[in-house]
């Protein structure tokens, strides 16, 4: 068997697939590995963009529940797979063409920008096996508020891509969801790789007035923040160091 997650680095750009179709991508401690492997090709690469994305009919089930009821409740693997896609220093997109389930709202939720296609429907089931969102909620509630979350939270109730927009769950949904990301990769792509990680972060934590003020003065002193400038003095396009 091969892995269970997939990785492809072109032109700067990280292609993450979730490939086990025949579990609907549940998060197996198997595919967390692999994960966490292909996301460490991507850093390594030097990744200015990196897509999450998946095989078969759903992006992911949630945990594999299977192998739960068989073993410890060890989800260390999990916590760090959320972690690292908020702290890995390019944006990560979530494109998404299937549906999303408990656990995998959270995996999905831990990207920068999530692309979802318009006919696809997401639930939290936790309640109905018995257990409680209660990793996932870290990332989720980053991007949603509670009171909107409650039903959906509660009952374990289906919802639509238009909800999960409403709710601030999803940023895009479309009817295309390869054209898209294409879309939105093109315009990461177009930045200073500096500034793009730097502004992930303003974006993911909380920084004082001083902190704010000194990442400003470094980027606008810096060798990428001089030929920007230089290169719209000039109006041409900037030569980006990789």
């Amino acid at each position: 068997m091969g892995p269970l997650v997939n990785v492809a680095l072109l032109d700067g750009v990280a292609t993450i697939t979730l490939d086990s179709p025949a579990n609907r991508n549940a998060l197996s401690q198997q595919l967390l590995i692999d994960f966490h492997a292909a996301l460490d090709t991507a850093e390594h690469g030097k990744a200015r963009v990196v897509v999450l994305t998946h095989n078969g009919p759903a992006f992911c089930a949630g945990a594999d529940l299977k192998e739960r009821s068989t073993g410890r409740a060890d989800s260390t693997s999990f916590v760090s797979a959320i972690e690292r896609l908020g702290t890995t220093p390019a944006p990560v997109i979530a494109a998404v063409d299937g549906a999303v389930r408990a656990g995998g709202l959270g995996l999905m939720a831990s990207c920068d920008l999530v692309v979802v296609h318009s006919s696809i429907t997401f639930a939290f089931t936790e309640v109905r096996i018995g257990v409680a969102p209660a990793i996932i909620t870290a990332p989720i509630m980053q991007r949603c508020g509670w009171s909107k979350l409650a039903a959906p939270y509660l009952t374990g109730e289906i919802f639509d891509a238009a909800r999960a927009l409403d709710i601030g769950l999803v940023t895009h949904v479309t009817g295309d969801v390869a054209a898209a990301v294409a879309e939105l990769t093109k315009g990461i792509l177009l930045g200073g790789p500096n500034a793009v990680a730097a502004t992930k972060g303003l974006l993911r934590r909380s920084q004082s007035m001083a902190e704010l003020q000194a990442l400003s003065e470094s980027l606008f002193t810096s060798a990428e923040g001089r030929e920007g400038m230089a290169a719209f003095a000039e109006k041409r396009p900037p030569r980006w160091a990789q």
